[in-house]
């Protein structure tokens, strides 16, 4: 019955895409993304498009923007599939779940993400030339003619660094530190790494995000433990 009102609907409806349309839409946004990432996604039914009577798959407004969100969280904040999964699972039974951290998605993470010249960003976090000067040197902050969302809540992040002191020079070694996990993570994925297939890539892709999720969960808790002995 429910395949049946899946195919009716992708047969009546003129404003349903295919994945190549898909692909066209999201792909300057996500470059990584391939047929197989979209297939992926829907195994892992974090997203449920309809079928035409041929079986092929068509996708709505709708879950275009839950395909953006669920990118966005991987890409941005390395978050599991399974969160993510779980997180939208709460969101579809008209409940208000939060993410981990009490990080809330903003309608950032369900639109393209802005674009910010040097200016831009500058003004938008509060900060001056050369606080960015610094991240940049610093390697906290990747240079471009444009930057993205993430670029404007670092800076932000450092403006309010800088008023207890801390510097962009006093944190290089954290590009040390992403680059030490960065090297735990790819011994981890060789034996996937050396299929060449795209199912593989794509795997390879997604445990890359999940490991680094994981990574994020011991880093907090390590500071947070460390706070607690500085409060005791």
């Amino acid at each position: 019955m429910a395949g049946s009102a899946a195919q009716s609907r992708a047969s009546g409806s003129p404003s349903l895409l295919s994945i190549g349309q898909v692909l066209a839409k999201l792909s300057p946004e996500f470059p990584d993304l391939t047929p197989s990432k979209l297939r992926f996604l829907e195994e892992r039914q974090l997203v449920s498009p309809a079928r035409t009577e041929s079986g092929y798959r068509k996708f709505s407004t709708a879950d275009m923007e839950r395909l953006r969100f669920v990118l966005s969280m991987q890409r941005d904040h390395y978050l599991p599939l399974k969160v993510i999964r779980g997180y939208l699972t709460e969101l579809d039974a008209g409940r208000s779940p939060e993410l981990p951290g009490g990080m809330l998605p903003g309608p950032s993470m369900l639109s393209t993400e802005r674009k910010l010249s040097r200016d831009e960003l500058i003004r938008e976090a509060g900060a001056n030339s050369m606080l960015l000067g610094d991240a940049i040197s610093a390697s906290l902050i990747v240079p471009a003619d444009l930057f993205g969302e993430d670029a404007l809540a670092v800076l932000k992040s450092l403006v309010e660094l800088q008023r207890s002191g801390i510097e962009p020079r006093h944190l290089r070694g954290f590009r040390a530190s992403a680059e030490r996990e960065l090297g735990l993570i790819e011994n981890a994925l060789m034996p996937v790494a050396r299929r060449k297939d795209a199912s593989s890539r794509a795997r390879a892709a997604e445990m890359a995000r999940e490991i680094a999720g994981q990574l994020e969960i011991v880093r907090s808790s390590l500071i947070r433990s460390a706070l607690t002995r500085l409060d005791s």
